[in-house]
C-alpha cells in the first residue's frame, strides 16, 4: 500500500499545473537547497580546525555540545516558519476499503524524510568523522550521532504539535513565541539552565548508548499523540463544517474626543482588531517590548551607547514601524470607496498619525522599567520617543504614499510579504539609521547628554511642526490619489 502511496503522489506532484507553471522557480528552490546543504558541509569539515583554533584549551566536542540548546530553538523556529506536515489527497482515499491508520502512519512516516531533518547531518556527519580521525573514541560518535537523530525526529513531531496549537489561535506564531521565548529567557537569566542540561544529558546518553530508551521514549510519544491528531481530523467532512465565529463588539466611545477623527480612528481599531494580519501585529508588541532583554543584560552591549538609540527607537516604535509602512495599503480593500467620500484628506491622515502617537507613548511606558539596567536607558528611550513622534511618524506617513501594493488582510502574518514593496525597505534606512547615526557621533564627538538633547530637540522641532509637515504630506497624497486607487484595484 505505501509503494501505491507514493507512486500517487508521484504522478500527482509531476502531472500537475502547479509544477509545470513554476518550473523556474522549482529549479532554483533545488538550486538552493544544493547550496545550503554545501554550505552546511563546508561548516562541518571546518568547524574542529576552527574551534581548535579559537579555543585551544578547550575540547571542540564539548564546545559543541554547548551550543546545542542554541540549535534545537533555532532549528525549531526554522521548522515553523518553513516546514509544514506533508499531506496527500486523503479525499479520494477515504471512500475506499483503506484504513486511516495506514494513511495517517505513511503521512507521518513522509514527514520524517523531510529536507530539515537531513540537513543537520551535512555538518554532523563530517564533524564526527573528524573527531574520530582525532582520537576520539568511535562508539562514543556513534552514539552522539544517533542521539541527534533522534533529536531531530523529536523537533519534527513537536513542530508539528506546535502548528495544530497555531491554527487554533489568533496569532499563528503566539505558541511558538511564547515556548522559544520563555526557553530562551530562562536559560539567559539561569533560571534554568538548559544549556548545561542538553549537553551533560546528550553526553552522558552518548557515554552510555543504553540511555538512548529515555529520547526514543519520549519520541514514541510525540508520535502518538501527532497520530492521535490526524485521527481525530481524518474525516471526510471534517473541511465541510462552517465555522461560527462570535463577533465582540467593543465600546469606542472614548475615540469621540478626538474630533473630527473619531470615525477614522474607530475605522482603524476596528480593521486592526478584526483581521488576522493587524491582530498578529498587535500581538507582536510583546516582542517589541522585550526586545531590550536581548542586549541589556548582556556586559558585551554595556558600553556601547550609541546601539541603545537603535533599541529605544524599535521598541517604543514597533507599532510605528510595522502599522505605519503599510499606510495606506490596510485599506486598500475599499481604499476607491473611501476616496469617493466626501472627506478631508488631512483627517483620514491624522487619524493614522494620532494612533501611531498613542502607540509610542503607551511603548515608551511599557519599556521604563528598562531603568533597572541604569537611568542612561531610559534616558535615552525617552530621547527615542519623543523622535519617534516628532520626526518618525512623519517620515513613515510620507512613505506611505508611495505605496503600491494591496494588502489582503485574511493572510496569515507570518512570512506573509504581501503589501512590502521597495518602500518599505528604503524607509527603514530613514527611520533606523539617521537616528542611530546622530545620536552615535554626537556620543562619541561630545557626549551622552549632548546626543539624548539633539534627539529630544528634532523630535520637539517635528512636534511644532506637525501642520505644516502634515499639509505636505496630505498634498503629496492627492497627488498621487489616483494612481493608488489603480494600483489597489489589481490583483497582486
Amino acid at each position: 500500500m505505501i509503494k501505491e502511496f507514493i507512486s500517487l503522489e508521484w504522478k500527482q506532484h509531476f502531472r500537475s499545473s502547479y509544477w509545470q507553471k513554476n518550473l523556474a522557480l522549482n529549479i532554483f528552490l533545488m538550486f538552493f537547497a544544493l547550496w545550503i546543504s554545501l554550505s552546511f558541509l563546508g561548516l562541518g569539515v571546518g568547524l574542529y580546525p576552527l574551534l581548535k583554533n579559537l579555543y585551544p584549551e578547550q575540547d571542540p566536542f564539548i564546545l559543541v555540545n554547548g551550543y546545542l540548546f542554541y540549535w534545537l530553538i533555532g532549528d525549531l523556529m526554522l521548522r515553523f516558519f518553513l516546514q509544514k506536515l506533508p499531506v496527500m489527497s486523503v479525499k479520494p482515499l477515504l471512500i475506499l476499503p483503506i484504513k486511516r491508520n495506514v494513511i495517517i502512519h505513511y503521512v507521518l512516516g513522509k514527514s520524517s524524510l523531510s529536507f530539515f531533518n537531513f540537513l543537520p547531518f551535512f555538518i554532523i556527519i563530517p564533524f564526527s568523522v573528524i573527531l574520530v580521525n582525532n582520537g576520539y573514541n568511535v562508539s562514543t560518535v556513534l552514539s552522539w550521532d544517533l542521539t541527534l537523530l533522534v533529536t531531530v525526529w523529536m523537533l519534527n513531531f513537536v513542530n508539528f504539535i506546535i502548528e495544530n496549537l497555531s491554527a487554533k489561535t489568533t496569532a499563528s506564531f503566539l505558541p511558538i513565541a511564547s515556548l522559544v521565548g520563555a526557553l530562551y529567557l530562562l536559560n539567559s537569566f539561569n533560571i534554568i539552565s538548559f544549556t548545561d542540561i542538553i549537553s551533560q544529558g546528550i553526553l552522558h546518553i552518548s557515554n552510555h548508548l543504553a540511555l538512548i530508551i529515555m529520547p526514543l521514549l519520549i519520541l514514541s510519544i510525540l508520535y502518538y499523540c501527532n497520530f492521535r491528531i490526524l485521527k481525530n481530523n481524518l474525516f471526510l467532512d471534517s473541511t465541510l463544517k462552517s465555522k461560527v465565529q462570535e463577533v465582540n463588539a467593543s465600546s469606542l466611545e472614548w475615540t469621540k474626543r478626538f474630533g473630527d477623527i473619531a470615525p477614522f480612528l474607530q475605522l482603524d481599531l476596528k480593521l486592526i482588531w478584526r483581521n488576522k494580519r493587524t491582530k498578529s501585529m498587535v500581538m507582536l508588541l510583546v516582542f517589541g517590548v522585550l526586545y531590550g532583554l536581548i542586549f541589556y543584560p548582556n556586559p558585551a552591549y554595556k558600553d556601547l551607547e550609541y546601539f541603545y538609540s537603535f533599541i529605544g527607537v524599535f521598541s517604543t516604535g514597533f507599532f510605528l514601524i510595522n502599522f505605519g509602512q503599510f499606510i495606506p495599503a490596510w485599506d486598500s480593500s475599499y481604499y476607491k470607496m473611501l476616496m469617493s467620500q466626501n472627506i478631508k484628506y488631512t483627517q483620514y491622515l491624522k487619524s493614522k498619525h494620532t494612533l501611531m502617537v498613542i502607540s509610542v507613548v503607551v511603548l515608551f511606558l511599557l519599556t521604563s522599567p528598562y531603568v533597572y539596567f541604569g537611568w542612561k536607558i531610559l534616558l535615552v528611550n525617552f530621547a527615542c520617543a519623543i523622535y519617534n513622534i516628532g520626526v518618525n511618524t512623519h517620515i513613515i506617513m510620507y512613505g506611505g504614499a508611495f505605496n503600491r501594493k494591496k494588502i489582503n488582510l485574511d493572510k496569515r502574518a507570518a512570512f506573509n510579504y504581501q503589501g512590502t514593496g521597495a518602500v518599505q525597505w528604503l524607509i527603514g534606512i530613514p527611520l533606523m539609521a539617521f537616528p542611530m547615526l546622530i545620536f552615535g557621533f554626537t556620543n562619541w564627538f561630545i557626549n551622552f547628554e549632548v546626543a539624548v538633547a539633539v534627539l529630544i530637540v528634532l523630535g520637539v522641532l517635528g512636534i511644532v511642526l506637525h501642520e505644516k509637515l502634515m499639509h505636505i504630506i496630505s498634498h503629496k497624497y492627492k497627488s498621487y490619489k489616483y494612481k493608488m486607487i489603480s494600483a489597489f484595484s489589481q490583483e497582486h
